[in-house]
């Protein structure tokens, strides 16, 4: 059968904070030189699938220049499937921005029928997972299911985050609560569905009519196949798989990649991640410098006496002579100036962290004695920022993008959770 997969890619991503200021979340970098949508389509391809839509809305324009025309993950094609991008548009229907995720779907519905495929494979693309997508196709047949659900057990903490399912002997859904405050069980749906094409453009346009419906899957859709006695299956996955949503998952996500063995294994040449590399030359570690359990990508300089400790470089991160670089996500061309230190942090792209900084510092009580609950926060400072010589920026702060050194106080003072000093 032939299938076509449809990524969901136009989330605003605003719980990525300043990651997401001036790009879509699935562009976001990851692990040194992927973005997060690699992983999505690297999955596509290595399962066979090359006829994919990827359906954009919020800030698009880094997701299209690192799509482009698909080369990297041989999807630069024209009569065997290939990878079209689409964006929401104005026209005599009634179109306008997308309310929910089927409303993205049935906004563009008449090009995920064009050519008739059998079967529609809706994903995330701001998910961190590998699956072969025939197991699920196959499964899908087998059952001869209206739709079939990805899922996974997870803790009960995240089922009041996730769509919730219960299902009998033979895996059929009996049950799907989107988002419980009391989950019934912790078999969460990953977001990804199998529709056969007719099934899928019967219930968008049965949903597209309903004024009380947000039009969304997890909400609307799947909820009202259950109780409607539809054939909805739940297809069982074992393996590794994070929403990266939140700060939070985003940076304990590559933390789990520097882990031995990790639980995504990026060197595993029969399932490869592809991604749109950029031309770097090697990496330059100078003698007098320490690097442990860290991920080093093309173009970084770590310098005489510094440390680079469970941290992720991305392509052309300068660490300068006696900086340290520790539990922490620097992205592409930051530099870290000579003595500054960096901990638990995610810095974003251009950023130049100047001599003797302090980002992600630990703060103390008023009494001086004990350590305050920021400290098991993440910093974030956003792309082009400029954090002057000196500065200290505490544990859990947020600089957002393109601030000046001018933006800093003149002289060092007391400093709370979220603010910076210089």
């Amino acid at each position: 059968m032939r299938a076509r997969a449809v990524i969901l890619a136009g989330g605003e991503g605003s719980r990525l904070g300043v990651l997401t200021e001036k790009r879509a979340k699935p562009a976001v970098p990851f692990a040194g030189k992927y973005r997060i949508i690699d992983f999505t389509l690297s999955n596509c391809v290595n399962s066979g699938i090359s006829d994919v839509m990827i359906l954009t809305q919020y800030r698009p324009h880094s997701l299209n220049e690192h799509i482009a025309s698909g080369r990297p993950w041989d999807l630069d094609r024209t009569f065997t499937g290939g990878i079209q991008i689409y964006q929401p548009f104005r026209g005599r229907a009634a179109t306008d921005w997308y309310k929910g995720t089927a409303d993205a779907i049935t906004q563009n519905l008449s090009f995920v029928e064009r050519g008739a495929p059998d079967l529609v494979l809706v994903l995330s693309g701001d998910h961190i997972y590998k699956m072969n997508y025939g197991w699920l196709i196959a499964f899908h047949i087998e059952k001869q299911a209206d739709v079939t659900i990805a899922t996974l057990n997870v803790t009960r903490e995240e089922a009041t985050r996730m769509g919730i399912l219960a299902t009998d002997a033979d895996q059929k859904v009996t049950q799907f609560v989107e988002k419980p405050a009391d989950p019934p069980g912790t078999l969460a749906s990953m977001g990804i569905y199998v529709f056969g094409r007719a099934m899928l453009s019967q219930v968008l346009e049965e949903d597209s009519r309903r004024r009380d419906s947000s039009h969304d899957f997890g909400k609307d859709i799947i909820p009202r196949m259950v109780t409607g006695g539809m054939r909805v299956f739940a297809y069982p996955f074992q393996g590794y798989w994070v929403d990266v949503g939140t700060v939070e998952a985003y940076w304990q996500s590559q933390m789990d990649l520097l882990a031995t063995p990790p639980p995504l294994d990026l060197n595993d040449r029969a399932w490869i991640v592809h991604t749109r590399s950029e031309e770097r030359p090697p990496v330059q570690i100078v003698k007098g410098a320490t690097v442990q359990d860290s991920l080093i990508t093309d173009g970084c300089v770590v310098s005489a006496g510094s440390r680079v400790e469970r941290s992720i470089l991305s392509p052309g991160v300068f660490v300068g002579p006696d900086a340290v670089v520790r539990d922490s996500v620097i992205l592409t061309d930051t530099t870290i100036e000579s003595g500054a230190r960096v901990e638990r942090s995610i810095v974003d792209k251009s950023v130049k962290i100047g001599k003797r900084a302090r980002i992600g510092a630990r703060v103390a009580k008023e009494d001086g004695k004990t350590e305050a609950p920021e400290n098991s926060g993440i910093t974030m400072i956003g792309k082009n920022a400029q954090i002057p010589d000196g500065s200290v920026v505490p544990r859990g702060s947020i600089i957002h993008t393109d601030v000046t050194a001018d933006s800093f106080a003149p002289a060092p003072r007391k400093a709370t959770s979220g603010q910076a000093t210089a």
